[in-house]
């Protein structure tokens, strides 16, 4: 699957700028039909401001392409914390007795779901500890069924679980797949061998190859929609992007489609761990939006995931570069949506903001906060979504989309502030619609008014 010693090849081969070579990789990138790893490794060598600011004007010029301006919004949604792993990294390591341990009984994880749904969430992310309570598996398929059911005051449900999931057999994740889940996501934490067993030193994550294998299971279950990704901090950033690349091409070659996400949590401070709070390769800001921005070009058409690791700087520093979907409003501890426990959380979150402000801040910067899960639900997933997106379809259709569910949000949750902020978007971005698309959505807009809701292209 990964071909370690390419990766060290095309590093030594790759040690020094060469601006006529990125230059010439920049000016192909612009095609938008991404890039080889040779082409990768050149990029990670910018070092020089001017080179720099190519890379991120080009990253831009391909986002706002293919994209847009939206922004996917979504919410994790722990559900527990029980772990048997020993991963030097993670507050849910066995070992850390200071840590708050529970597992949500079903009417608590209902009154999580309660919470999500009063901020104006429509998509949501289940994340468990790689232990479950005495029901085992059947634990996460329940608590599937009791998010999806689950109807606030307005009617609103979730419209589409994402779940991040240890690694399953194979009879696990064809369940999974009945359970009408989105995205299963799964990181591999780091690509880098040696790393991974220093890190990873008990329990049943330490099997490097049962990991790294788990989202070929996934796929051969009939989930086409995969995320993968990095936590950047363990081995060095270079490394694990080639590596990610290798994954991502592998995926391409064996099923025909890559990854539908790629994810870029850098390494954050945990409770009890002293690695978290000295990352062995800690990643700085100006690498972190390099790397970023060169995952935008290699990978035109796949999501780029930011999570509240980072702070609201950041964020928004990176939406202009490749950045896709973002959490808003983030509790990574079980039950955290209905109270205040900060000992139970996973990690340290770098922007704290209400997801009311986020969605503010979103709009002012003038992107589109949607909440669309219409790909999903129509059967715009894997293969199929990846050859809308490569023809240029898709865009007519997520960035209507994007408006509507934001309009929702608009009339159902936001403060007033954030409605006239967001109203003033909507007008703007009227006027980009496509013509063959424009008279459907502003009939769908004067529905939504009338108080119809879930209306999509």
């Amino acid at each position: 699957m990964l071909n370690f010693e390419q990766i060290t090849n095309l590093q030594n081969k790759h040690k020094q700028e060469n601006p006529t070579l990125i230059r010439e990789i920049l000016a192909k990138a612009k095609n938008a039909n991404g890039l080889n790893l040779d082409d990768v490794a050149a990029l990670t060598t910018i070092k020089k401001p001017e080179l720099l600011h190519e890379l991120f004007t080009t990253a831009k010029k391909i986002k706002q392409q293919i994209y847009g301006n939206r922004l996917v919004l979504f919410a994790p949604l722990y559900i527990s914390n029980l772990c048997n792993n020993e991963c030097l990294y993670c507050a849910f390591r066995a070992s850390n007795k200071a840590l708050k341990r529970s597992a949500l009984n079903q009417q608590q994880i209902k009154e999580e779901t309660l919470k999500l749904l009063d901020q104006g969430q429509k998509r949501a992310l289940l994340v468990a500890g790689e232990s479950y309570p005495n029901s085992g598996f059947q634990y996460i398929l329940d608590s599937i069924k009791t998010i999806y059911e689950t109807n606030n005051a307005k009617g609103d449900s979730i419209r589409r679980i994402n779940v991040n999931l240890a690694p399953l057999p194979q009879e696990e994740f064809n369940q999974l797949k009945k359970a009408e889940i989105g995205t299963y996501q799964l990181f591999q934490e780091t690509y880098h061998p040696d790393m991974y067993k220093k890190v990873h030193i008990r329990g049943k994550k330490a099997d490097y190859n049962w990991r790294i294998t788990a989202i070929d299971r996934a796929m051969q279950a009939g989930i086409d929609d995969v995320g993968i990704g990095v936590l950047f901090g363990l081995a060095n950033w270079r490394f694990e992007l080639l590596a990610l690349m290798q994954h991502t091409q592998y995926l391409e070659q064996k099923f025909g489609v890559g990854p539908h996400t790629i994810s870029v949590p850098r390494l954050e401070p945990a409770s009890g761990s002293d690695l978290s709070k000295q990352p062995p390769n800690a990643v700085n800001d100006e690498d972190f939006c390099k790397l970023i921005a060169i995952l935008r070009l290699a990978v035109p058409f796949t999501g780029l995931i930011m999570s509240t690791r980072e702070t609201p700087a950041m964020r928004r520093q990176t939406f202009e570069l490749g950045i896709s979907q973002i959490s808003a409003g983030s509790k990574t501890n079980p039950g955290g949506y209905n109270e205040e426990e900060e000992d139970a959380s996973q990690f340290s979150l770098g922007d704290h903001r209400p997801m009311d402000e986020v969605i503010r801040d979103v709009a002012s910067l003038g992107f589109i906060p949607s909440f669309c899960t219409a790909c999903y639900r129509l059967g715009r997933t894997g293969e199929h979504f990846m050859q809308l997106a490569k023809t240029g379809k898709i865009k007519q259709m997520c960035n209507p989309n994007a408006l509507l569910t934001f309009a929702e949000y608009l009339y159902d949750y936001a403060s007033d502030e954030t409605k006239e902020v967001g109203e003033k978007l909507i007008a703007k971005e009227i006027s980009e619609i496509p013509t063959n698309v424009r008279p459907k959505f502003l009939s769908m807009l004067e529905q939504l008014k009338q108080g119809h809701r879930d209306l999509y292209i």
